[in-house]
């Protein structure tokens, strides 16, 4: 499914390094590691639990247990003499044995008997390790300052690539360079699955990418300004890009869009990136990420501390951005066409307001009821304008209701579709990346609340009851074919407690989620759509195990 730009260097030998110096989650039981070891270089192994409450027994994985008959059995030694064996989400760390390996952390799995979960729909396996390789390199990162980590892959190196990768990860481009922390550089230990641990650290990265659009602050990440990073980040992959502007978007008659950008003095832009992975005859995937820069809600104005967040309001452009650079680097066997509308919400003497009346590109008018959820009046005409290149479908990601936050909370990315095939692609997508979706009704039931308008043939309404699903009806009116709608307002802006490998902040999400999805779309050689993990996932939720 995947073919690879680069590999990564052979694995180096196994080297054996162990410790006299214990700590048991973050509580420190002698002096500071930097005063007394090495700390260039560390190494994160795991360890199970067999058992319940106090009878519980400790098994290493087989990294770590070929790693202790290296060691003529220190590993197991120390382990017992640092206390009970670490559980799920707990820790050790042993240093100063041998100068390879000067830190070594030994990280809880919990128990080894889980796997799919029908009930939970995810892959808990696949959850755990990404936790537990997060918890280790962070482990080193902040407390043992290592430069370089090795870290085994639990079982399955994609997984844990991914989680090292975004446990790492921290904000810190606006700091001076005396408060920083290094990222450490990662290396694969003992195990032969570079190209799974590849994969994973692509996907790991492309989420780092859409954090970090999204914590750029709005008066550096104008719409401009993020059309340059764009290029930037996407150009050397051999995606083609083109900048729309004010005339084009005039002449083609983005008259909701340019309503929304009116109270800027930033001039809006429409993004469009083209990637060419299979037959250029084959009608591409549309991609649509919403991209307000900035969004004060115009005249229906936020509130001072609704507002701290809108800095991430493209964070629907964000997650299509890094996903498709990731889908580049992965040369995936599929066409993708990306349209990104950016602009800013702002208030201003030509802003839009509530009670006035756009005529969007498909010749639709419709009645601004509030200036606040513009996210529809620009997703509407790009809609439209995508319907010209006859995609295999069309997907849009972006923060369009608070409503989807008050059902979902940040559990999971509420989900629209009116195809069946695409849900369940998606939903599998979720299920292996561990960034799941939930699907929400297109029910002809909530059409009625968007065309309800005695002066206009829609309704762009404030936020009230079934507002998520209203917002979903609305776009519905302005797509041709199939079509997966993806609000990600819940997930996108504080990360999930429950999620031990992101930081606090912005999170990114669902990134990794659409890159697997966008792997499902690649086509095999007999026309049909593959995804060899998923196939396997399907059989698990098959057989109920």
């Amino acid at each position: 499914m995947w073919k690879l730009l680069r590999k990564l260097t052979s694995n180096q030998n196994l080297q054996t390094n162990l410790t006299n110096e214990v700590c048991h989650q973050s509580k420190r039981c002698s002096s500071k590691l930097s005063k007394c070891v090495d700390n260039s270089t560390g190494l994160v192994l795991g360890t199970y639990i067999k058992g319940h409450d106090d009878k519980v027994v400790a098994e290493l994985t087989d990294t770590a247990l070929k790693y202790n008959i290296v060691s003529e059995g220190k590993l197991v030694s120390l382990l017992g003499i640092s206390g009970p064996s670490p559980r799920k989400h707990e820790f050790r760390i042993l240093n100063g044995v041998e100068s390879t390996y000067p830190n070594v952390t030994v990280v809880g799995l919990g128990h080894n008997c889980v796997g799919y979960n029908e009930e939970e729909e995810i892959d808990e396996c696949k959850e755990k390790i990404r936790e537990a390789a997060a918890l280790g390199v962070r482990v080193l990162q902040d407390i043992c300052y290592s430069k370089v980590i090795y870290l085994e892959d639990f079982g399955h190196a994609e997984s844990a690539a991914e989680g090292a990768v975004m446990g790492l990860w921290k904000h810190q481009e606006h700091k001076s360079d005396s408060t920083k922390v290094d990222a450490p550089r990662l290396q694969l230990f003992n195990s032969c699955d570079l190209d799974s641990w590849h994969i994973g650290l692509i996907k790991g990265e492309a989420q780092n990418l859409a954090r970090r659009l999204c914590e750029l602050p709005a008066n550096i990440l104008v719409p401009r300004r993020f059309a340059e990073f764009a290029v930037d980040f996407m150009y050397p992959m051999g995606i083609n890009i083109e900048i729309k502007t004010t005339p084009w978007l005039k002449d083609m008659g983005m008259n909701a869009f340019l309503a929304v950008a009116k109270g800027s003095c930033h001039e809006p832009i429409l993004l469009e990136a083209s990637y060419i992975g299979c037959d250029p005859c084959t009608p591409p995937i549309v991609m649509i990420g919403k991209g307000v820069t900035f969004d004060t809600g115009g005249f229906c104005l936020k509130e001072p501390r609704d507002m701290w967040y809108m800095r991430g309001d493209m964070a629907g452009a964000a997650c299509v951005i890094a996903a498709m650079k990731a889908a580049a680097t992965l040369q995936l066997a599929v066409n993708i066409r990306a349209l990104i509308p950016l602009c800013e919400n702002m208030l201003g003497p030509n802003a839009m307001k509530p009670g006035d009346i756009e005529r969007a590109m498909n010749g639709r008018t419709i009645a601004i009821d509030s200036t606040d959820t513009q996210a529809k009046l620009i997703m509407t005409d790009v809609l439209s304008y995508a319907a010209k290149f006859k995609p295999t479908f069309t997907l849009d990601v972006g923060t369009l209701s608070r409503g989807v936050k008050q059902g979902l909370g940040s559990a999971a990315t509420g989900v629209w579709t009116n195809n069946e095939k695409l849900w369940e692609n998606m939903r599998l997508a979720g299920i292996h990346t561990g960034d799941r979706v939930w699907r929400l009704p297109l029910w002809n039931h909530f059409d009625k609340f968007v065309k309800y308008s005695d002066i206009a043939d829609y309704a762009n309404t404030a936020d009230c009851l079934g507002s998520a699903c209203r917002s979903a009806a609305l776009l519905k009116q302005f797509v041709c074919g199939d079509w997966i709608h993806l609000d990600n307002y819940g997930v996108a802006r504080e990360a999930d407690p429950s999620a031990k490998y992101l930081r606090p902040g912005m999170t990114g999400r669902p990134t990794r989620t659409l890159i697997e999805f966008l792997a499902q779309c690649t086509i095999a050689p007999n026309g049909e759509v593959k995804s060899p993990s998923e196939e396997k996932l399907k059989k698990k939720a098959a057989s109920g195990k």
